[in-house]
């Protein structure tokens, strides 16, 4: 497969232009964040547009000292959560880098950390006096737990929150064991939760002239995405249990083997799944007694995935993918990442983007047509890049 030409789809497509204001301009952002979800919290800010000041120890964010790393040397894992951002090194125990951290608060618009509740406060940082100080401000807390309850002081990291808030036992095969999903989930959701709720708490202070603190929990979050097993759990009072790839409601809502590899198949509708059967070259499906409605699908899913598999184990995935996309039936191959990226859907959305560097990092989701939906073209920032400015500035 040949290497994507980013630069040549970027200066052709609208969506990306460079030069498109900002929609979070002039906004500054003091950045306490560390590892995974505060950092890539903190860099959807950037991404808009936002001044994001980054406060790392003296030995840096632990993610520079994870791999992977690339020819220079550098943690691409620290690369992910940071392009955009100024970094610098303080000791926060250090009276003098205290009293700094105290005048970028005091000009701040958001603040954000990602630390076990209370250390904000044992640093002298308390983040509901900092908002009573300063009462335009946003402070925001990223936890595993959340600032209060009875768990909040545990310590917490992605794959625990995905054993306890239920996604790990819904991941899987029926009969295998419950199965981490293949990325850090529970950190990525909290911090879309993270930016979701200091963009309200923004828009709401504009409107009142009034701060707030901001709590954001890795549980909570997590815990908000099992819309499906809660409508059992929550509804008929029934205990849900794994079922793969088949979706629990309708059917054929599932992954299927083709010749080669396999391949999603995805029909919410009888409209659909008449649209299907003539695909699959056997219109008799329509009518027949065990298929005919949604319902007896997903009663008799098994019988129906078997008859599709007959059928589909005939061609290659690809060739399928072409009949059923031709035909309206919502498909796609089963694909590693690595081929995700390389697609000219992903690249024409840009949501791989070339560092002027010529590091690749992964492009922001959200997109505008006033403002620029790019995000900032500047790399992470070495480890205290932009100290001696930065003290200049606020001293």
């Amino acid at each position: 497969m040949t290497e994507p030409k980013y630069d040549e789809l970027e200066e052709n497509n609208p969506h990306l232009d460079k030069d498109k204001p900002y929609p979070l301009s002039g906004l500054l952002v003091v950045d306490f964040t560390h590892v995974l979800s505060g950092p890539t919290c903190t860099r959807m800010l950037a991404d808009a547009g936002a001044r994001v000041i980054h406060i790392e120890r003296k030995t840096g964010d632990d993610t520079r000292h994870m791999g992977p790393y690339i020819e220079d040397g550098s943690s691409e894992y620290f690369r992910i959560c940071n392009v955009g951002k100024e970094s610098i090194a303080l000791d926060l125990k250090d009276p003098k880098d205290h009293a700094l951290v105290e005048k970028m608060i005091a000009k701040a618009d958001v603040v954000v950390e990602n630390f076990r509740p209370d250390l904000m406060k044992r640093l002298g940082f308390s983040t509901d006096e900092m908002v009573k100080k300063y009462p335009k401000l946003i402070f925001a807390s990223i936890s595993g737990f959340g600032q209060y309850g009875p768990w909040s002081k545990q310590a917490a990291y992605d794959t625990i929150v995905q054993a306890v808030s239920g996604l790990m036992d819904a991941t899987g095969i029926p009969d295998g064991k419950p199965t981490r999903v293949g990325t850090s989930v529970s950190d990525v959701v909290a911090s879309i939760m993270g930016y979701s709720a200091i963009m309200t708490a923004l828009v709401a202070s504009e409107r009142t002239g009034k701060g707030t603190t901001v709590d954001v929990s890795m549980l909570d979050s997590t815990f908000s995405l099992m819309v499906q097993d809660l409508m059992l759990a929550l509804g008929p009072h029934e205990v849900p249990h794994r079922i793969g790839n088949r979706h629990p409601d309708m059917y054929p809502f599932d992954t299927f083997d083709c010749k080669d590899q396999p391949i999603a198949i995805c029909c919410g509708n009888d409209h659909l799944w008449s649209l299907l059967t003539n695909a699959l070259g056997h219109p008799e499906w329509i009518d027949q007694a065990n298929f005919n409605t949604n319902d007896l699908r997903e009663k008799n899913w098994q019988d129906v995935k078997n008859a599709m598999q007959s059928v589909l184990e005939t061609k290659d995935a690809a060739k399928w993918n072409q009949i059923l996309h031709d035909a309206g039936v919502p498909a796609g191959l089963v694909l590693n990442v690595d081929k995700t990226r390389r697609l000219d859907q992903i690249i024409d959305r840009g949501m791989v983007k070339t560092m002027p560097d010529g590091n690749e990092v992964l492009g922001s989701p959200m997109k505008y047509g006033t403002w620029n939906s790019y995000g900032l073209q500047k790399d992470s920032p070495k480890l205290d890049e932009d100290g001696a400015k930065i003290r200049k500035e606020f001293e």
